[in-house]
């Protein structure tokens, strides 16, 4: 009975530094609103991994998964990296972290007697699977907590398979990758993804050729470009209100509410997809939620992972984009880390990073390779399927 009890205190008792285990196998440590993982294997290299809090109820969620990418073991294999920046609250970008990976891995099983290969349909189907499982659970969880039909996530998809890499972008997370010029020995930054925010102007344009009847599609407030003066994104996954008119409607709160009726989806959840091969000079790529690039550029971002070791390189992206964070408000780096998180909100978004070396020995093996079966959830934990908490002080419905 007493030990019992002690086994209960222990699983308890979390000091502010700690080590996330999974099994046997340490994934992570904590620091106060930060989770790490410096270092770690996947079947195409090494990786690095951080994310931090700002909002009260953590609203980003990742993964990387590494081996096999379909429910068959005999292929194909790879590497799988998931950004999912939730908006208006966590449940959408929980939902995505529980099911968009096996929706990949189910439709690879499925086309085994056809081609069991990876394609930019495949994870097109992906999307459109977990848009629709979302959805359902919005009908479902309705009558209780109809707030949930303005819970959305930007998702941001990268995989790499055999010599191929496939990214999948929807919202403003972004993927960049470290080229190097071999004549210089430079690494430059290429972005990779697409991006889907209304500040940028051919975002706005489509919007208009879209819904070329509505005059108020996009609206400047607070010197801010939203769709219909709500949300920035004009892709996503989830915010159900601007897709469905049926949850436009109370008891949404009224600020969600459009008092003009639609009836076409506002929002798409139709992916940006593109296809590369991977060349020897590609280095490394960067994933991230929009809470990091809204303080680096592009290239100051693989500047920090060139110059430095692979291991704890997201850690130092995200203390970058902190420091400057902390300077933009005119306050000390020091000063800003002892702010708690929903406070902290004023001051930078939850930032996710995940670092992805390329090893080029590696790459080029032939997708049918068995390397070592890696599955890691940013933040330490993984919310078991359907286990969507309240959130009880949603945040704006932005981008990020």
């Amino acid at each position: 009975m007493l030990a019992a009890l002690m086994n209960l205190l222990r699983a308890c008792w979390q000091p502010s530094d700690r080590s996330v285990h999974s099994g046997s196998e340490v994934v992570g440590r904590q620091d106060g609103l930060l989770w790490y993982k410096d270092s770690g294997q996947h079947i195409n290299g090494e990786f690095s991994m951080a994310v931090v809090q700002a909002n009260n109820l953590l609203e980003d969620q990742s993964q990387i998964e590494s081996g096999p990418l379909s429910l068959l073991d005999t292929g194909p294999y790879g590497t799988f990296v998931g950004v999912y920046d939730g908006h208006g609250g966590p449940e959408t970008s929980r939902y995505i972290n529980d099911h968009l990976f096996q929706h990949l891995k189910n439709l690879l099983a499925g086309f085994a007697a056809e081609q069991q290969a990876m394609s930019a349909d495949v994870i097109r189907k992906a999307y459109q699977a977990t848009e629709e499982g979302f959805f359902s659970l919005v009908n479902k969880q309705w009558p209780m907590t109809p707030q949930i039909a303005a819970v959305g996530s930007c998702c941001l998809v990268g995989v790499i398979c055999g010599s191929m890499l496939y990214t999948a972008n929807l919202g403003d997370s972004r993927v960049v990758l470290g080229k190097l010029v071999k004549a210089t020995g430079e690494v430059l930054a290429v972005q990779l993804s697409a991006e889907h925010n209304a500040g940028i102007e051919s975002v706005r344009q489509e919007l208009h050729s879209m819904h070329p009847e509505d005059k108020q599609i996009v609206v400047l407030k607070h010197n801010v470009w939203r769709v219909k003066g709500l949300i920035q994104v004009s892709r996503s996954i989830g915010d159900v209100y601007l897709k469905k008119a049926e949850f436009n409607r109370e008891p949404l709160y009224a600020k969600f509410r459009l008092r003009e009726p639609f009836k076409k989806p506002i929002l798409s959840s139709e992916p940006s997809i593109s296809v590369q091969l991977l060349q020897p000079q590609d280095q490394f790529l960067i994933f991230a939620s929009d809470g990091l690039w809204e303080h680096l550029s592009n290239q100051e971002a693989v500047d920090i992972v060139h110059n430095g070791p692979h291991s704890g390189s997201a850690r130092r992206l995200i203390k970058a984009a902190l420091q400057e964070a902390a300077k933009k408000r005119e306050m000390r780096y020091s000063d800003l880390k002892k702010i708690d998180r929903g406070v902290r909100r004023h001051f930078h978004d939850d930032i996710t990073v995940i670092v992805v070396f390329l090893d080029d020995n590696l790459v080029s093996r032939a997708s049918s390779h068995r390397g070592p079966t890696l599955s890691v959830r940013g933040g330490g934990f993984a919310p078991a399927p359907n286990s969507l908490a309240p959130s009880t002080t949603p945040s704006e419905p932005r981008a990020s």
